[in-house]
């Protein structure tokens, strides 16, 4: 009766409910239960429900406008996702490449840690057993030493420097094993940097489909650096079990401070510096072998970047972690000084840098050669086009613009006069005396046409093509432009024009001055070279009638 009651209370309550009285009380329960296959955010949504809904109820303009905002989100959602993907694929297989060439490392190297632990314990427990068969020998010599003429003093003394173990001890024995694994993992580090190289390298040189990009310089450097680093911190990890406080010799003085000192510190972390900046330094120094491939300009470039990364953080975090991991004695054997070890880290980088400089202007200068020599500028017809080889020039500056770009800051410009792109050459500037390089020479003409250029010369500020460039984008640039500049004044000095030929250098030229002086660091030099390749060329032509400003222009911009 109670159950009858209390069951008619609640549908009573369920009865008095708005829904109840509309719809009744089975209907207002259904609609409670039911999920809503219209609702576009629910777990239940039906689509065909939805659009039957929608057609139903929104008249033809509100369907219009909400078919136009969907195309907007799915377009957007679809950059989005797309973008995403492009970001991340190649950081994925990146470190999907590392992470598995760790995994194989790390697993190589635990077996290697597996064998030492062995190793040790074996040692110890060899060690134990024979100072314990040399204990009498040992009270015998110290009777002996305190008794005797003193002829035992010099062995006392020696056992004594080295941290009471006579030479006939198994603990000269543990430290012999300790370098020799200390230089095993030297040899380790050294391996796995070249490997780690060699992938760079080979990720540098993969061809790629038409559209695809590989990973980008940054990408890569971070890889191998990160790598490098990584394997370092794991094989420091590796050697400090044989300064861990529950091995029988870690309380060895040797294991104290010159273990620290000289195996770790300077046998292990800062002989492996040292050899990284060698190596890297080699690929501009070392001559290469007879039909080995020359290293590439890009790797040339990453090298430099991660030698100048080494010098500004790198060389100071590791020396700071090997000092807290293997404190050193303040009475220990000297260190090498931070300061040092960052020097020939940035020395390298200078080289490398250089080097790349050189490499990249050679190859500039390379086509701008061979365009000059394999010219008639005798027969030459008049100049109606910029020719081929300049604006394949500008494409590689460019180019070359854009990968220091990935690795180095832009650097400092000097202020750019508000013609720099308009301005004609000086020795065009007879346009405006005409009888300045006339055919009708008197026979003195020649010789004041060369002192005009050694007055010009004077007052022109010298240009060193070689000098050693700053780490920055401009600086690089305006080396490879400063050689490549060189090459084309060199070339030019060797040839006799005619009259067309000398306005097709004019041209030339001018189209050079529309695009690199904004890649140099100060106009003034790609405006001083260009001015002496023009007049170099008015030198060597027969008949030197220089082409109209205006025509030049004409041509440049139609080309």
């Amino acid at each position: 009766m109670a159950a009858v009651t209390a069951g008619s209370g609640a549908g009573s309550g369920a009865a008095g409910s708005p829904e109840a009285r509309y719809y009744g009380p089975a209907t207002a329960e259904a609609a409670e239960a039911a999920p809503d296959p219209t609702d576009i955010n629910g777990p239940h949504f039906d689509p065909e429900a939805f659009m039957t809904k929608v057609r139903s109820e929104c008249p033809l303009g509100q369907l219009l406008a909400r078919e136009a905002a969907l195309g907007r989100e799915i377009r957007a959602l679809d950059s989005d996702m797309q973008t995403l993907l492009y970001e991340n694929y190649n950081k994925f297989i990146s470190a999907t490449d590392t992470i598995r060439k760790m995994k194989v490392d790390f697993r190589h190297m635990e077996a290697e840690m597996d064998d030492l632990a062995a190793n040790m314990a074996a040692i110890s427990a060899s060690s134990a057993r024979v100072s314990a068969a040399l204990q009498e020998r040992h009270r015998r010599g110290a009777q002996l030493a305190g008794t005797g003429p003193g002829r035992f003093t010099g062995a006392d003394q020696w056992g004594v420097s080295r941290g009471g173990c006579p030479p006939w001890g198994a603990d000269p024995l543990v430290a012999r094993a300790a370098r020799e694994r200390v230089d095993r993992y030297l040899r380790a580090l050294q391996t796995f940097f070249l490997g780690c190289l060699g992938d760079v390298r080979q990720a540098l040189a993969a061809p790629r489909p038409p559209g695809k990009e590989g990973p980008g310089l940054p990408d890569l450097l971070a890889t191998l650096a990160a790598s490098v680093l990584g394997q370092l911190k794991a094989v420091l990890a590796y050697v400090q079990l044989f300064t861990a406080r529950d091995v029988a010799f870690a309380s060895l003085p040797y294991f104290k401070g010159e273990f620290c000192v000289t195996a770790v510190r300077e046998g292990l972390v800062v002989a492996f510096v040292r050899w990284l900046c060698r190596t890297a330094r080699g690929f501009a120094d070392g001559p290469a072998e007879r039909g080995a491939p020359a290293a590439p300009p890009a790797l040339l470039l990453l090298l430099a970047r991660l030698c100048l990364d080494y010098e500004n953080s790198t060389i100071s975090y590791i020396l700071t972690l090997t000092d807290e991991q293997f404190p050193p004695q303040d009475s220990g054997p000297a260190v090498t000084p931070g300061p040092a070890l960052c020097a020939e880290a940035r020395a390298a980088a200078q080289r490398l840098l250089d080097h790349y400089v050189q490499v990249q202007g050679a190859a500039v200068a390379q086509m701008l050669r061979k365009s000059v020599e394999t010219r008639d500028w005798l027969g030459t017809v008049e100049p109606r086009n910029v020719r081929a080889v300049m604006k394949r020039v500008v494409e590689d500056i460019t180019a070359i613009d854009v990968q220091v770009g990935q690795l180095f800051e832009e650097g400092v410009r000097r202020a750019q006069s508000s013609d720099s792109s308009r301005r004609a050459f000086s020795v065009y500037s007879s346009s405006r005396a005409p009888g300045r390089y006339a055919p009708s020479y008197t026979p003195s003409a020649p010789m004041d046409t060369h002192l005009l250029s050694n007055i010009q010369k004077l007052f022109s500020e010298r240009i060193d093509i070689f000098s050693p460039v700053e780490f920055n984008k401009v600086s690089v640039l305006t080396g490879i432009i400063k050689i490549s500049l060189k090459t084309l004044l060199e070339c030019v000095r060797l040839r006799t024009l005619g009259r067309f030929g000398l306005q097709q250098v004019q041209v030339d030229g001018h189209y050079l001055q529309l695009y690199l002086w904004r890649f140099a660091s100060d106009e003034r030099v790609v405006q001083g070279l260009l001015d002496e390749v023009a007049a170099s060329a008015a030198h060597r032509c027969l008949d030197p009638v220089p082409m109209e400003h205006s025509v030049v222009e004409l041509i440049c911009e139609r080309g």
